[in-house]
């Protein structure tokens, strides 16, 4: 494994990156046709394509790396990263071209401090500096900011898509994925796309993709073996093995799994329509309980009950 293939396989122009919306697809194309962008906010679930959106439309522009900070604001996101590193970047002239520019990964992860500061930056160093920012949950990026960018949501791809993605990089690879295997890798991680990617190359083994379980053992084989379990209607193997397995703070992602796979518990509507109840009751309860993991083996076999 020499070469991750997210970062291979990274589209770096417009032509190859994949746009839901055409209406944003002819915004991005205008943006480089002008040669210059307002300051940014990209919106949308992990995976989907945010930050190389980004580096793609900066790629399209023609701007010298000396020109592009990038700051990962997950781990940099204090009032100091502010008034030092981006502060000092922003005020100083560009090497060539108008603008410099600010690439805020995961912006939804600074401080309200840091986030007042960088409102005022925007406004002040707006004729030299634009500023790209991206995030998962722009509920946590303060109004102030909102109005001061542009909003671009970036819609998840569809599971026929995600799936085609995924397959056109194992075939490219040498790779003829058995399409049922394959399934369990994308309902795992839908719609993470890079995190798709990521486990398909790390359960490669002798130039075939392995059913979940039989490659080596890792952080989310959990998560694999029990919607392999569900994929074969093992409901009730499905059921302990989540809870053996999973973390408290893994519960919601649990809850989240189980309604985009209604399909589990039954094909027929009232069926799934009697599955997503009971995810919803699991759902409510799981902050009012005393004992959530009670309360998630509670949902999972009133979901086994449902299946039968």
């Amino acid at each position: 494994m020499k070469e991750l293939w997210v970062e291979k396989y990274r589209p770096s122009s417009i032509g190859e990156y994949v746009f839901r919306d055409g209406k944003q697809k002819h915004q991005v194309q205008s943006w480089v046709e002008s040669g210059a962008i307002p300051h940014l906010l990209f919106s949308g679930s992990a995976g989907t394509g945010k930050t190389t959106l980004a580096k793609v439309l900066l790629k399209e522009l023609g701007v010298d790396d000396g020109d592009v900070m990038f700051i990962n604001a997950s781990s940099e996101n204090n009032v100091d990263t502010m008034r030092t590193k981006i502060n000092g970047f922003a005020s100083s002239l560009p090497f060539s071209g108008e603008f410099k520019y600010v690439l805020l990964d995961e912006s939804d992860y600074l401080s309200q401090n840091a986030q007042a500061i960088l409102r005022n930056m925007m406004e002040t160093y707006s004729s030299t500096c634009r500023f790209i920012l991206t995030c998962n949950y722009p509920n946590k990026v303060i109004p102030a900011i909102h109005s001061r960018c542009q909003g671009y949501h970036i819609e998840k791809l569809d599971t026929n898509e995600f799936t085609a993605r995924v397959a056109e990089i194992l075939i490219t690879e040498g790779i003829n994925p058995d399409l049922e295997i394959l399934d369990v890798y994308v309902r795992s991680a839908y719609p993470d796309l890079r995190k798709c990617i990521n486990m398909v190359q790390q359960n490669i083994v002798d130039g075939a993709l392995q059913q979940p379980g039989q490659g080596e053992s890792g952080e989310s084989d959990w998560i694999l073996e029990y919607v392999a379990l569900f994929q074969l209607g093992k409901v009730s193997e499905a059921r302990k093995l989540i809870v053996s397995k999973a973390r408290a703070e893994e519960y919601e992602g649990v809850y989240r799994k189980l309604y985009e796979n209604l399909d589990w518990f039954g094909q027929d509507d009232m069926k799934k329509g009697k599955a997503l109840l009971c995810i919803r009751d699991g759902l409510v309860n799981h902050s009012l309980v005393a004992d959530p993991e009670i309360n998630l083996s509670a949902t999972l076999l009133e979901l086994q009950y449902i299946a039968k």
